[in-house]
């Protein structure tokens, strides 16, 4: 199957460099492009892309908002990709749904790869933004663990993979983990999303951290 992706950037330029990396990788296909975050949700809307390439500094909308509006549509999955990795950006980010993570430094192979992974409903964070996220959670004021609502509605088996997305842990390794198949997981991780009203397992991830599992 063919990754489609619309990117979103108001450089010209690094749009330009980002399609020819994306069009020349196996199994991917830049279908649009959007130089903000309104015509990113208009063409995301009218070319119906598997994956939106996402940078957060836009004139108008900016790549925050429209990653909320993508996400809370259930248009398709948003990676973000940007310069900055300023802890506003990166929160404002993964509470507005966006799958992943990544600075625009990264190389061509570790892109390409996060687009695919990203696409097939995994989370992607760049390294800096993992360890500075690690660093936040260790460094803070030790505060009882705090259980969303819906918690109690996951089955033993779910509080596994919602403990297993806590770790940062793939679809695969989840399964190796738990000795089930990767569609199962991806059902279990489905259902952990609903039932704790999350938008993206990097979201999932937090709520682990922030619940003790």
């Amino acid at each position: 199957m063919t990754v489609r992706v619309l990117l979103a950037d108001d450089h010209g330029a690094i749009r330009s460099g980002l399609a020819l990396i994306l069009n020349n990788a196996e199994g991917i296909e830049v279908v649009g492009e959007a130089a903000d975050g309104a015509t990113a949700v208009q063409q995301a809307h009218a070319l119906r892309p598997d994956v939106v390439l996402m940078d957060i500094r836009m004139p108008g909308m900016d790549g925050i908002a429209a990653t909320r509006e993508l996400v809370a549509e259930g248009l398709c999955e948003v990676l973000v990709l940007t310069t900055f990795d300023l802890d506003e950006y990166v929160h404002g980010a993964l509470r507005a749904g966006a799958a992943g993570f990544l600075l625009k430094s990264v190389e061509a192979a570790r892109l390409i790869e996060a687009v695919k992974l990203v696409a097939a409903g995994e989370g992607v964070l760049a390294p800096q933004v993992t360890r500075k996220l690690i660093a936040a959670f260790a460094a803070g004021t030790p505060q009882p663990a705090t259980k969303p609502a819906g918690f109690d509605d996951l089955t033993d088996r779910e509080r596994e993979v919602l403990a297993c997305l806590g770790e940062g842990l793939s679809n695969a390794q989840i399964g190796t983990r738990l000795f089930i198949g990767e569609t199962t997981v991806k059902t279990h991780v489905s259902r952990v999303l609903t039932k704790l009203a999350l938008r993206s397992r990097v979201q999932a991830a937090i709520v682990a951290q922030e619940a003790g599992l």
